[in-house]
Protein backbone atom coordinates (compact mmCIF):
# COMPACT_ATOMS: atom_id res chain seq x y z
CA UNK A 1 0.00 0.00 0.00
CA UNK A 2 1.41 3.39 -0.96
CA UNK A 3 2.22 5.76 1.86
CA UNK A 4 -0.29 8.62 2.08
CA UNK A 5 2.59 11.03 2.63
CA UNK A 6 4.07 10.21 -0.80
CA UNK A 7 1.84 12.82 -2.43
CA UNK A 8 3.26 15.53 -0.20
CA UNK A 9 6.87 14.38 0.24
CA UNK A 10 9.85 13.88 -2.07
CA UNK A 11 9.96 10.23 -3.15
CA UNK A 12 11.00 7.98 -6.02
CA UNK A 13 8.07 8.93 -8.23
CA UNK A 14 9.17 6.68 -11.12
CA UNK A 15 9.03 3.67 -8.79
CA UNK A 16 5.69 4.90 -7.44
CA UNK A 17 4.23 5.07 -10.98
CA UNK A 18 5.74 1.78 -12.14
CA UNK A 19 4.37 -0.02 -9.09
CA UNK A 20 0.84 1.35 -9.57
CA UNK A 21 0.88 0.59 -13.31
CA UNK A 22 1.99 -2.99 -12.67
CA UNK A 23 -0.73 -3.50 -10.06
CA UNK A 24 -3.33 -1.89 -12.36
CA UNK A 25 -2.39 -4.27 -15.18
CA UNK A 26 -2.70 -7.21 -12.77
CA UNK A 27 -6.14 -6.02 -11.59
CA UNK A 28 -7.37 -5.67 -15.17
CA UNK A 29 -6.02 -9.11 -16.13
CA UNK A 30 -7.50 -10.75 -13.02
CA UNK A 31 -10.90 -9.30 -13.94
CA UNK A 32 -10.59 -10.42 -17.56
CA UNK A 33 -10.44 -6.82 -18.80
CA UNK A 34 -8.12 -5.05 -21.19
CA UNK A 35 -6.05 -2.07 -20.23
CA UNK A 36 -6.27 -0.67 -23.77
CA UNK A 37 -3.66 1.83 -24.97
CA UNK A 38 -5.96 4.81 -24.28
CA UNK A 39 -6.89 3.48 -20.82
CA UNK A 40 -3.25 2.83 -19.94
CA UNK A 41 -2.16 6.23 -21.24
CA UNK A 42 -4.95 7.90 -19.27
CA UNK A 43 -3.74 6.19 -16.11
CA UNK A 44 -0.14 7.19 -16.91
CA UNK A 45 -1.27 10.82 -17.30
CA UNK A 46 -3.01 10.68 -13.93
CA UNK A 47 0.12 9.18 -12.40
CA UNK A 48 2.47 11.88 -13.68
CA UNK A 49 1.91 13.81 -10.47
CA UNK A 50 -0.10 13.45 -7.32
CA UNK A 51 -2.49 16.15 -8.52
CA UNK A 52 -6.08 15.74 -9.62
CA UNK A 53 -6.79 16.43 -13.29
CA UNK A 54 -10.05 17.36 -14.94
CA UNK A 55 -11.38 15.25 -17.81
CA UNK A 56 -10.64 18.02 -20.30
CA UNK A 57 -7.03 18.25 -19.08
CA UNK A 58 -6.71 14.52 -19.74
CA UNK A 59 -8.47 14.89 -23.10
CA UNK A 60 -6.04 17.61 -24.21
CA UNK A 61 -3.09 15.36 -23.41
CA UNK A 62 -4.66 12.37 -25.17
CA UNK A 63 -5.52 14.47 -28.23
CA UNK A 64 -1.98 15.88 -28.41
CA UNK A 65 -0.71 12.30 -28.47
CA UNK A 66 -3.08 11.18 -31.23
CA UNK A 67 -5.73 9.35 -29.20
CA UNK A 68 -8.62 11.50 -30.42
CA UNK A 69 -10.03 14.83 -29.41
CA UNK A 70 -13.68 14.04 -28.63
CA UNK A 71 -14.73 14.11 -24.95
CA UNK A 72 -15.98 10.49 -24.94
CA UNK A 73 -12.37 9.36 -25.46
CA UNK A 74 -11.32 10.70 -22.07
CA UNK A 75 -14.61 10.09 -20.27
CA UNK A 76 -14.78 6.42 -21.29
CA UNK A 77 -11.21 5.81 -20.20
CA UNK A 78 -11.75 7.65 -16.90
CA UNK A 79 -15.05 5.85 -16.26
CA UNK A 80 -13.35 2.49 -16.84
CA UNK A 81 -10.48 3.37 -14.50
CA UNK A 82 -12.85 4.51 -11.74
CA UNK A 83 -15.15 1.49 -12.17
CA UNK A 84 -12.17 -0.87 -11.85
CA UNK A 85 -10.75 0.91 -8.79
CA UNK A 86 -7.73 2.19 -10.71
CA UNK A 87 -8.64 5.88 -10.32
CA UNK A 88 -10.80 7.99 -8.05
CA UNK A 89 -13.10 10.89 -8.80
CA UNK A 90 -12.46 13.88 -6.58
CA UNK A 91 -15.87 15.49 -6.45
CA UNK A 92 -14.80 18.79 -4.90
CA UNK A 93 -12.48 19.44 -7.83
CA UNK A 94 -14.58 17.66 -10.48
CA UNK A 95 -11.35 15.88 -11.29
CA UNK A 96 -9.66 12.50 -11.20
CA UNK A 97 -6.59 11.05 -9.57
CA UNK A 98 -4.90 7.68 -9.93
CA UNK A 99 -5.61 5.17 -7.19
CA UNK A 100 -2.36 4.60 -5.36
CA UNK A 101 -3.50 1.22 -4.03
CA UNK A 102 -5.20 -0.60 -6.91
CA UNK A 103 -6.30 -4.11 -6.20
CA UNK A 104 -6.83 -3.51 -2.49
CA UNK A 105 -10.20 -3.06 -0.90
CA UNK A 106 -10.06 0.38 0.66
CA UNK A 107 -12.17 3.46 1.21
CA UNK A 108 -9.72 6.34 1.42
CA UNK A 109 -10.22 9.87 2.58
CA UNK A 110 -8.79 12.33 0.10
CA UNK A 111 -6.58 15.07 1.48
CA UNK A 112 -6.67 17.91 -1.05
CA UNK A 113 -4.28 20.86 -0.98
CA UNK A 114 -6.32 23.98 -1.73
CA UNK A 115 -3.24 25.77 -3.07
CA UNK A 116 -1.66 23.25 -5.44
CA UNK A 117 -4.42 20.58 -5.81
CA UNK A 118 -2.10 17.78 -4.68
CA UNK A 119 -4.18 14.82 -3.53
CA UNK A 120 -3.22 12.12 -1.06
CA UNK A 121 -5.17 8.98 -0.22
CA UNK A 122 -5.32 8.53 3.54
CA UNK A 123 -6.72 5.47 5.32
CA UNK A 124 -10.25 6.34 6.38
CA UNK A 125 -11.42 3.22 8.20
CA UNK A 126 -11.89 5.01 11.56
CA UNK A 127 -13.81 7.84 9.86
CA UNK A 128 -15.95 5.34 8.00
CA UNK A 129 -16.74 3.44 11.22
CA UNK A 130 -17.87 6.69 12.86
CA UNK A 131 -19.92 7.67 9.80
CA UNK A 132 -21.58 4.24 9.63
CA UNK A 133 -22.43 4.42 13.34
CA UNK A 134 -23.96 7.90 12.97
CA UNK A 135 -25.96 6.76 9.95
CA UNK A 136 -27.17 3.59 11.68
CA UNK A 137 -28.31 5.63 14.69
CA UNK A 138 -30.52 7.60 12.29
CA UNK A 139 -31.77 4.50 10.49
CA UNK A 140 -29.84 5.43 7.36
CA UNK A 141 -27.98 2.90 5.21
CA UNK A 142 -24.94 4.35 3.48
CA UNK A 143 -24.48 3.00 -0.04
CA UNK A 144 -21.58 5.18 -1.11
CA UNK A 145 -19.45 7.86 0.50
CA UNK A 146 -16.63 10.08 -0.59
CA UNK A 147 -14.59 11.68 2.17
CA UNK A 148 -12.62 14.74 1.11
CA UNK A 149 -10.68 17.10 3.36
CA UNK A 150 -9.27 20.41 2.13
CA UNK A 151 -6.22 22.10 3.60
CA UNK A 152 -2.60 22.85 2.83
CA UNK A 153 0.11 20.32 2.03
CA UNK A 154 3.49 20.68 3.81
CA UNK A 155 5.05 22.49 0.84
CA UNK A 156 2.25 25.05 0.54
CA UNK A 157 2.11 25.51 4.32
CA UNK A 158 5.82 26.33 4.19
CA UNK A 159 5.17 29.00 1.56
CA UNK A 160 2.32 30.64 3.50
Amino acid sequence: MASPSAAFQPHDHAHCCDDVLARAAAVAAANGLRLTPVRQRTLEILLESHHALGAYDVLQRLAAEGYGNQPPVAYRALDFLVAQGLAHRIRRLNAFTACMNPGTLHAPAFLICRACNAVAEAPAAPVRVALDAAATALGFAIERSNIEAVGLCPTCRGRA
